[in-house]
């Protein structure tokens, strides 16, 4: 068991060092920390994370020291599962999960609208697993049974993947302003005063300079504007009149990404919400969502006594969870926001769902990733929502990935990254629900049932055993 423990430790730390990287230059370029710091928070965060992996190795050593090898090999997918499903519950970082590495695979991800990432994480375990199958030592015509079933799905999934694909394009009756404003960000940032900001956006969001497709309605939906470094607060009244104003001279409805004041912190500070704000084609307030999971070490400092190095990262973050969900209804239409860092949790999303929203969007601000692979991995996650809940989601971002992206997850309309601008996109207005919208995570839940159960009769047998020698 503690053999396959350290090795699944060490299989841990050296994926989230390459796969995180952009942790690094995150915290050192953006942050202002030092260049040891930030490697010592990267270090840390590997560390950390990689325990999960130990945490499957020892799963699996437990299951093998109380049956046996076959057992635990066929188990292997649902031990997996139910460690992918700690890491989103527990840690809250269920950043690239297995099962995202199939989104570009229309035919597949059918699965994720019954069972969320989740689902596919099993099945592409449940293949691995047929492979490494013959290390059991079965009966030789076992063995080329379960090679031939592993190399027969692993020929079909390579297939769906590349093979042209079966749908049409996805049908559109709507469009909305994506607005991208590519502000920059991180510490020494140059920024205009609120004022030039405020008319720049506007100019944006009245003149979208990046159509790039024919039949798309001049009259828009509803602009958006993303998550930015631009602080605008929901509860200044200058901001709130030119809002309004705004969203009246247009006719069309706005949701901004703001900033709005809580309470008051012990010291005298005011506490923070990320908040999505909108205003409605008439000028009236349309209410507000606040930001309910926040991101570690941009809006909150987890574990802090374990990061202690960090120095003054660890401070002035005042930002506080809001502790609602709010869809927004403007002309018998719905809209689910949610800001950046949520769109990495399915059972969260599929919330608003629930709750009526016909519409799914996304504001972010992705600058803080720099020019990584992290923007891109941000965005297949958000596509993931899309399929998993049958819904057109639309992006609005600072610097990029903006895009709509229609229920299977396909890439609809999208605008350069780092550039100003916007991008009128199309959409369609969606009802109903699919099984995953219902029921959540159903199956990652039944996966850590099954393992408890798993580990329990296990532990159980070998304390038989052991007495009975």
């Amino acid at each position: 068991m503690w053999q396959a423990a350290w090795l699944g430790y060490i299989c841990g730390i050296v994926w989230y060092l390459g796969n995180c990287y952009w942790i690094y230059p995150t915290m050192h370029l953006y942050g202002d920390l030092s260049e040891a710091a930030s490697v010592g928070v990267l270090i840390l965060f590997a560390l950390y994370l990689g325990l999960y992996l130990a945490l499957f190795g020892a799963l699996f050593g437990i299951v093998r020291r109380s049956w046996n090898v076959t057992t635990a090999l066929l188990c292997s997918p649902l031990l997996w599962v139910a460690v992918e499903f700690a890491r989103d519950r527990v840690t809250g970082f269920p950043w690239d999960l297995l099962g995202y590495a199939q989104v570009d695979n229309l035919a597949l991800t059918r699965i994720a609208s019954w069972t969320g990432v989740f689902g596919l994480s099993l099945l592409i375990a449940a293949v691995n697993m047929l492979w490494v199958m013959p290390a059991a030592k079965l009966r030789s015509r076992t063995t080329r049974s379960l090679l031939l079933l592993a190399a027969v799905l692993s020929v079909a999934a390579t297939w769906l993947q590349f093979k042209e694909a079966p749908l049409s394009p996805a049908q559109t009756d709507a469009s909305a302003v994506l607005v991208q404003e590519n502000l920059s960000v991180g510490v020494g940032a140059q920024q205009q005063s609120r004022d030039a900001m405020l008319a720049s956006f506007a100019t944006l969001s009245q003149h979208p300079a990046f159509p790039q497709h024919a039949g798309v309605s001049a009259a828009p939906n509803i602009v958006l504007w993303p998550e930015s470094p631009a602080s605008f607060y929901d509860s200044d009244p200058a901001y709130r009149d030119f809002m309004e104003k705004l969203a009246q001279s247009t006719v069309t409805p706005i949701l901004a990404d703001d900033l709005a004041v809580g309470p008051r912190n012990p010291n005298g500070s005011y506490s923070l919400y990320n908040s999505a704000t909108l205003f409605r084609e008439d000028g009236s307030y349309g209410g507000r969502y606040d930001k309910m999971h926040l991101v570690p070490f941009g809006e909150y400092v987890p574990y802090k006594p374990l990061f202690f190095f960090v120095g003054h990262l660890l401070d002035g973050l005042p930002f506080i969870p809001g502790t609602k969900r709010v869809v927004f209804d403007d002309r018998g239409r719905t809209y689910g926001v949610f800001i950046c860092y949520e769109s990495i949790f399915g059972d969260e999303v599929r919330q608003f769902v629930q709750q009526g929203a016909q519409v799914l969007v996304n504001l972010s601000d992705d600058g803080w990733y720099g020019d990584s692979s992290a923007p891109w991995e941000h965005l297949d996650m958000a596509r993931m929502r899309a399929i998993e809940n049958n819904r057109w989601l639309l992006r609005s971002t600072n610097t990029g990935v903006t895009a709509s992206i229609d229920p299977y997850g396909r890439v609809v309309d999208q605008m350069p990254r780092h550039t100003r601008g916007a991008l009128l996109a199309r959409f369609s207005f969606i009802d109903g629900t699919t099984f995953y919208t219902r029921h959540g995570d159903w199956i990652a839940w039944l996966c850590a049932i099954l393992t408890a159960v798993l580990i329990a009769a296990g532990l159980l047998r070998s304390r038989r055993q052991a007495a009975a020698q």
